[in-house]
């Protein structure tokens, strides 16, 4: 079954190393028949146009400014990675929540001027251990989910990815198991449902992002209800995030 497998490179790799990277793993993943999403950092994204011209690998940024235009120094819109051909966008990235205290507010302002302007979102949501532990995740989530996707169009859902990423297993080597993100994936489409339809819950795509990697991917993208990965470290080694990328799930 065909899935999507996304890499997320955060900030990693210069510009100059990342022609190296697209180039060969353009050419190992020519035959895969999964979606590829790369997000490498706005530096690499006229990198990623060259590069990935002509292959079936799309490429998209790792955050947005809320605002399409204007006087905001340092930030960097959603046409301008659009015009570089992008097509995707992370959009809630744990990080971003945390270090860049991002609220849902924030992320839902982001979402609708991605769409706006015909991005792809990668709307990332997950629990801290401590929310885990008071076994209060699921109810987390669905806050989230709800806050998040507050007034976007069930039609605009078509372009809406939504990858569970439990921010105590964010690159610490430690993994939900298959059983708690088979239930974290349906908790997503029980909420997406709840707002929008269950032909909506039923068609839009949940990945799993959480220290993913070649040791344990095949089990992990054969849970049930899950559509992909998302993957941080694991997709800066060419060789075994091309393995996984050509999987044939």
């Amino acid at each position: 079954m065909k899935k999507l497998i996304i890499g997320n490179f955060k900030m990693n790799t210069k510009p100059s190393e990342f022609k190296n990277y697209a180039m060969t793993f353009a050419t190992k993943t020519k035959n895969s028949k999964n979606d590829i999403v790369i997000c490498p950092p706005y530096t690499h994204l006229g990198v990623a146009k060259e590069f990935f011209a002509g292959t079936k690998i799309a490429y998209g940024a790792q955050n947005i400014c809320e605002e399409p235009k204007g006087s905001f120094t340092g930030e960097v819109g959603a046409d301008m990675i659009k015009d570089l051909g992008a097509t995707y966008v992370i959009i809630g990235h744990s990080e971003r929540r945390a270090k860049f205290k991002e609220s849902d507010k924030l992320i839902n302002k982001k979402i609708k001027t991605a769409l706006a302007c015909g991005l792809k979102v990668i709307l990332c949501v997950g629990e801290n251990l401590q929310t885990r532990n008071a076994k209060q995740a699921c109810q987390f989530i669905r806050k989230q989910i709800d806050d998040d996707l507050k007034g976007i169009y069930e039609n605009e859902l078509d372009s809406v990815i939504v990858a569970y990423e439990p921010i105590w297993a964010i690159g610490t080597g430690h993994v939900a198991n298959k059983r708690d993100i088979a239930k974290m994936a349906q908790t997503i489409r029980d909420e997406i449902e709840h707002q929008f339809s269950k032909k909506a819950a039923s068609a839009i795509t949940v990945v799993y992002g959480g220290s993913v990697n070649i040791s344990n991917y095949k089990n992990l993208l054969t849970t049930e209800g899950l559509d992909g990965a998302l993957m941080g470290g694991a997709c800066l080694d060419v060789d075994n995030f091309a393995i996984i990328a050509k999987e044939n799930y």
